[in-house]
């Protein structure tokens, strides 16, 4: 969710017996994929939805009565913008491995922390602040020190500690992401390489459902692999041209989401107030599918427009921002503000505050960070800068 885009000129299918990426084609790099950064916000605009005019589980809520009579229409549409969250688990997996190619375990390491930290400090910050000052009861005004503290390392996950946002808990799976695929990095990206990873990861993921190990629960992330997998496999789809293999396990990466999909439908339903309906979900997933598909092979190459370099920039913030702070915002004004205006101006208000921390929190302390990491030996991890020395 938190990864930086951009495209290189993909290279010829791999020689299945040497298994290694091939020299690029000449022509220099490919357009930047503008539809990433397009998606991106619209999954990050559909989660906004759900938790703004579908999501029950607040005792009091914001709206001050329940928000199936605020929203009695749009609701049952929105209530599947939880689904939005497995679409940034798919732009990953394809972004990571397009970021990561061709590069060391010591600049993938720098890109990731100089990308997930900046705006999530700020975040954190405040979100504890303004909810401290301004929350009610059920926003968490109890927040402690320690809670903020702990939520700083992005850790608050595997120590036990409460979330400050709610939204921070898929920053744990896209950490357990990076850090699995780091290992990777430091053997070489290859095609044969990162077919195997994601096989392996898939299968052990499988296992680990019903195995009742928490720790390799956590490792293999059995709610969540399929689509980090399947974004590796639709970027060697991008940079190599589909195959047999990246199709196959492609399709073996959407059987899973839909099983996965009819798990999570129960506890979904609950949250929304309303029995949710599978093949909604089912069609929302497919449609996720669909569309990274026809970006992974150059269907949408087309779709140039600038702007969504913006629009794709201001996600991340926009998603660590919205909740909470939404519902301050919501909670102190719907007995002001007709129903309708309010959601629309505190959509518009967060995009605005998003491209703020971007422009002026995120962007500097993301080249403050690079800068000082940079200079830093990672003794055994950067070979190929020691050996240009």
């Amino acid at each position: 969710m938190a990864a930086v885009i951009s495209a290189t000129q993909p290279q010829d299918r791999p020689n299945p017996q040497a298994g290694a990426a091939q020299a690029p084609r000449p022509g220099g790099r490919r357009p930047r994929l503008y539809v990433l950064d397009g998606l991106r916000l619209c999954a990050a605009l559909f989660v906004v939805a759900f938790h703004y005019t579908a999501l029950t589980i607040h005792g009091s809520h914001p709206w001050g009565r329940p928000v199936q009579q605020v929203f009695p229409f749009v609701g049952k549409f929105t209530a599947y913008g939880y689904l939005g969250v497995p679409l940034f688990f798919l732009i990953s997996g394809f972004v990571i491995c397009l970021t990561a190619w061709g590069r060391s375990p010591k600049q993938f390491l720098v890109s990731r922390v100089t990308r997930l930290f900046p705006a999530y400090w700020f975040a954190v910050l405040a979100t504890t602040l303004l909810t401290l000052a301004f929350g009610d009861g059920w926003l968490g005004d109890n927040i402690t020190a320690q809670q903020t503290v702990t939520n700083l390392t992005m850790l608050q996950s595997p120590l036990h500690v409460a979330e400050t946002d709610g939204v921070y808990w898929t920053l744990w799976c896209e950490m357990v992401f990076y850090l699995l695929f780091l290992f990777l990095v430091h053997r070489g990206l290859s095609y044969k390489r990162v077919v195997a990873f994601a096989g392996i990861w898939l299968i052990a993921s499988v296992v680990a459902e019903n195995a009742g190990i928490s720790l390799l629960g956590t490792i293999t992330m059995p709610g969540e692999a399929m689509y980090f997998s399947a974004g590796l496999m639709m970027y060697l789809m991008y940079r190599f041209g589909p195959d047999m293999i990246t199709v196959g396990m492609t399709g073996l990466c959407w059987l899973l989401a839909l099983h996965q999909v009819s798990r999570q439908l129960p506890g979904e339903s609950t949250d929304v107030g309303h029995p949710l309906q599978w093949w909604c979900a089912a069609a929302v997933v497919t449609a996720c599918f669909a569309v990274l598909l026809l970006a992974a092979n150059h269907k949408l190459d087309f779709i140039q427009w600038r702007w969504l370099t913006t629009a794709g920039a201001m996600t991340y913030p926009l998603y660590l921002l919205h909740e909470h702070l939404g519902w301050i915002v919501i909670d102190h004004l719907h007995g002001f503000v007709p129903s309708w205006v309010l959601l629309v101006a505190t959509i518009t208000f967060f995009l605005y505050a998003a491209w703020l921390v971007h422009r002026f929190v995120e962007r500097p302390l993301a080249g403050f960070l690079k800068r000082g990491l940079t200079k830093v030996r990672a003794t055994g991890w950067d070979a190929p800068e020691r050996r240009a020395q």
